[in-house]
């Protein structure tokens, strides 16, 4: 029995150390690798969107033949914008919140075109974009240089 209630002291002293560990992982560092990690994912879609400057005639077909959305043109347009534009404010941290809830209402409507993504991509974009809009962009965002400039300010 001793030996048991010493494995289990062992096992609770490591759990103990590890949670020690991981508790001073700052919240800059995750609140950046949030926006760095969900960035490319929408950049990359953005990208296939479009060709030059203008959208594909195969994203226009897309959103109207297989998506059903209405104002197709529009909504491929809007589309292709926000996915090349947010996913940069995101990286570089400037309209942070703003940026991630605007992809965040995205996903929902991708949400909507296509169920089927939802337990392998989607419930992961709507947790990391939740944490981004909840928490901010961090310390290490032009965001939080324009606050701290502007507080410095006003003080």
């Amino acid at each position: 029995m001793s030996a048991k209630r010493d494995s289990m002291q062992q096992l609770g002293r490591i759990v103990s150390c590890g949670n020690a560990v991981l508790s001073r992982v700052p919240d800059w560092l995750l609140q950046l690798l949030a926006r760095v990690a969900i960035a490319p994912t929408f950049f990359r879609s953005g990208q296939a969107k479009i060709n030059g400057f203008s959208v594909n005639d195969s994203t226009i077909f897309l959103f109207e033949h297989e998506f059903g959305m209405p104002f197709p043109v529009l909504s491929a347009h809007l589309a292709a914008l926000a996915e090349n534009i947010l996913p940069v404010l995101l990286v570089i941290g400037l309209a942070t919140r703003l940026s991630a809830l605007a992809l965040f209402i995205m996903t929902i409507v991708i949400q909507v075109v296509a169920p089927e993504g939802f337990w392998t991509f989607h419930i992961l974009w709507f947790f990391v974009l939740l944490y981004v809009v909840a928490k901010g962009p961090g310390q290490m965002s032009v965001d939080h240089l324009i606050e701290r400039t502007y507080r410095n300010r006003t003080a």
